[in-house]
Protein backbone atom coordinates (compact mmCIF):
# COMPACT_ATOMS: atom_id res chain seq x y z
CA UNK A 1 0.00 0.00 0.00
CA UNK A 2 1.52 3.22 -0.83
CA UNK A 3 0.52 6.15 1.21
CA UNK A 4 1.21 10.11 0.25
CA UNK A 5 3.04 11.96 2.28
CA UNK A 6 1.13 15.54 3.03
CA UNK A 7 3.87 18.04 2.77
CA UNK A 8 3.37 21.00 5.55
CA UNK A 9 3.58 23.88 4.20
CA UNK A 10 6.02 26.92 6.11
CA UNK A 11 4.39 27.69 9.19
CA UNK A 12 3.66 31.45 9.32
CA UNK A 13 6.04 33.29 11.78
CA UNK A 14 4.31 34.03 15.56
CA UNK A 15 2.71 37.28 15.54
CA UNK A 16 5.11 40.09 15.69
CA UNK A 17 5.33 42.40 18.75
CA UNK A 18 2.82 45.22 17.49
CA UNK A 19 3.65 47.32 20.67
CA UNK A 20 6.38 49.71 18.97
CA UNK A 21 5.80 48.90 15.25
CA UNK A 22 2.43 47.22 13.55
CA UNK A 23 3.56 44.77 11.39
CA UNK A 24 1.69 45.49 7.40
CA UNK A 25 -1.18 43.70 5.97
CA UNK A 26 1.09 41.32 3.75
CA UNK A 27 -1.80 40.16 1.83
CA UNK A 28 -2.58 43.34 0.77
CA UNK A 29 1.05 43.62 -0.57
CA UNK A 30 1.70 40.32 -1.66
CA UNK A 31 -0.19 38.44 -3.85
CA UNK A 32 1.12 35.11 -2.96
CA UNK A 33 0.59 33.02 -0.28
CA UNK A 34 3.74 31.70 0.08
CA UNK A 35 5.42 35.30 0.28
CA UNK A 36 3.32 36.28 2.72
CA UNK A 37 4.93 33.85 5.27
CA UNK A 38 7.90 34.81 4.39
CA UNK A 39 7.55 38.09 4.38
CA UNK A 40 6.07 37.78 8.09
CA UNK A 41 9.10 35.31 8.92
CA UNK A 42 11.60 38.07 7.94
CA UNK A 43 9.37 40.97 9.92
CA UNK A 44 9.88 38.70 13.44
CA UNK A 45 13.22 37.97 12.87
CA UNK A 46 13.99 41.81 11.94
CA UNK A 47 11.98 43.15 14.68
CA UNK A 48 13.15 40.52 17.16
CA UNK A 49 17.02 41.73 16.57
CA UNK A 50 15.95 45.40 16.77
CA UNK A 51 13.91 44.79 19.87
CA UNK A 52 16.68 42.76 21.90
CA UNK A 53 19.37 45.50 20.70
CA UNK A 54 16.69 48.52 21.76
CA UNK A 55 17.15 50.22 18.38
CA UNK A 56 13.52 49.53 17.24
CA UNK A 57 11.57 52.95 17.36
CA UNK A 58 8.41 53.71 15.74
CA UNK A 59 9.38 55.55 12.71
CA UNK A 60 11.06 52.41 11.74
CA UNK A 61 7.81 50.59 10.57
CA UNK A 62 7.97 51.87 6.93
CA UNK A 63 11.59 51.27 6.62
CA UNK A 64 11.28 47.89 7.70
CA UNK A 65 8.23 47.43 5.44
CA UNK A 66 10.58 48.27 2.10
CA UNK A 67 13.64 46.21 3.72
CA UNK A 68 11.00 43.05 3.77
CA UNK A 69 9.86 43.53 -0.08
CA UNK A 70 13.59 44.07 -0.91
CA UNK A 71 13.84 40.62 0.77
CA UNK A 72 11.00 39.20 -1.41
CA UNK A 73 11.65 41.04 -4.89
CA UNK A 74 15.59 40.10 -4.19
CA UNK A 75 14.11 36.08 -4.21
CA UNK A 76 11.89 36.30 -6.69
CA UNK A 77 14.02 37.85 -9.56
CA UNK A 78 16.85 35.04 -8.18
CA UNK A 79 14.56 32.67 -9.12
CA UNK A 80 13.66 34.20 -12.58
CA UNK A 81 17.38 34.36 -13.36
CA UNK A 82 18.27 30.99 -11.67
CA UNK A 83 15.81 29.49 -14.66
CA UNK A 84 16.49 32.03 -17.46
CA UNK A 85 20.22 32.61 -17.17
CA UNK A 86 21.75 36.39 -16.74
CA UNK A 87 21.58 36.78 -20.35
CA UNK A 88 18.79 37.27 -22.32
CA UNK A 89 19.56 35.65 -25.98
CA UNK A 90 18.77 38.09 -28.57
CA UNK A 91 15.73 37.88 -30.46
CA UNK A 92 16.43 35.80 -33.58
CA UNK A 93 14.05 37.98 -36.31
CA UNK A 94 16.15 41.08 -35.49
CA UNK A 95 19.62 41.03 -37.06
CA UNK A 96 20.54 43.63 -34.81
CA UNK A 97 19.84 42.43 -32.05
CA UNK A 98 22.24 41.79 -29.27
CA UNK A 99 22.48 39.41 -26.10
CA UNK A 100 21.75 42.12 -22.73
CA UNK A 101 21.54 41.46 -19.11
CA UNK A 102 18.68 39.96 -17.70
CA UNK A 103 15.89 42.59 -16.60
CA UNK A 104 15.46 40.44 -13.51
CA UNK A 105 19.29 40.34 -13.19
CA UNK A 106 19.06 44.20 -13.09
CA UNK A 107 15.97 44.49 -10.44
CA UNK A 108 18.10 41.62 -8.22
CA UNK A 109 21.00 43.90 -8.06
CA UNK A 110 18.87 46.90 -7.60
CA UNK A 111 16.76 45.12 -4.54
CA UNK A 112 20.11 44.01 -3.02
CA UNK A 113 21.51 47.52 -2.92
CA UNK A 114 18.36 48.43 -0.99
CA UNK A 115 18.14 45.97 1.33
CA UNK A 116 22.15 46.47 1.93
CA UNK A 117 21.58 50.30 2.35
CA UNK A 118 18.03 49.99 4.80
CA UNK A 119 20.06 47.52 6.61
CA UNK A 120 23.10 50.04 6.90
CA UNK A 121 20.65 53.08 8.00
CA UNK A 122 18.39 50.48 10.52
CA UNK A 123 22.11 49.46 12.33
CA UNK A 124 21.58 45.58 11.36
CA UNK A 125 24.65 45.52 8.98
CA UNK A 126 27.55 44.67 11.38
CA UNK A 127 29.55 47.33 9.82
CA UNK A 128 26.86 49.92 11.01
CA UNK A 129 25.77 48.02 14.65
CA UNK A 130 27.89 49.93 16.56
CA UNK A 131 26.88 53.16 15.20
CA UNK A 132 23.39 53.04 15.75
CA UNK A 133 22.00 54.38 19.36
CA UNK A 134 19.39 52.75 21.46
CA UNK A 135 16.17 54.33 21.56
CA UNK A 136 15.54 56.42 24.35
CA UNK A 137 12.09 55.80 26.14
CA UNK A 138 10.21 58.38 28.03
CA UNK A 139 9.56 57.23 31.28
CA UNK A 140 5.95 58.17 32.89
CA UNK A 141 7.21 58.92 37.01
CA UNK A 142 4.85 57.99 39.48
CA UNK A 143 5.09 57.95 43.04
CA UNK A 144 2.75 56.08 45.47
CA UNK A 145 0.79 58.97 46.78
CA UNK A 146 -0.55 59.62 42.83
CA UNK A 147 -3.01 56.71 43.26
CA UNK A 148 -4.88 59.15 46.25
CA UNK A 149 -4.39 62.67 45.25
CA UNK A 150 -4.74 62.03 41.04
CA UNK A 151 -2.38 62.82 38.33
CA UNK A 152 -0.43 66.23 38.75
CA UNK A 153 -1.65 68.57 35.79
Amino acid sequence: MVTKRKTKAADPAPPADNSVVKEPAWDTLLPEAAERVVAANHWRRIVDEMTSREILSSSNGHALQRLVLAYIVYDRCSQAVASGGIVDEPNADNPKAIARLSIYYKAMREAENTAERLEAQLGLSPGRRGKVGKVVKSRVRSAGADAFLGPAG
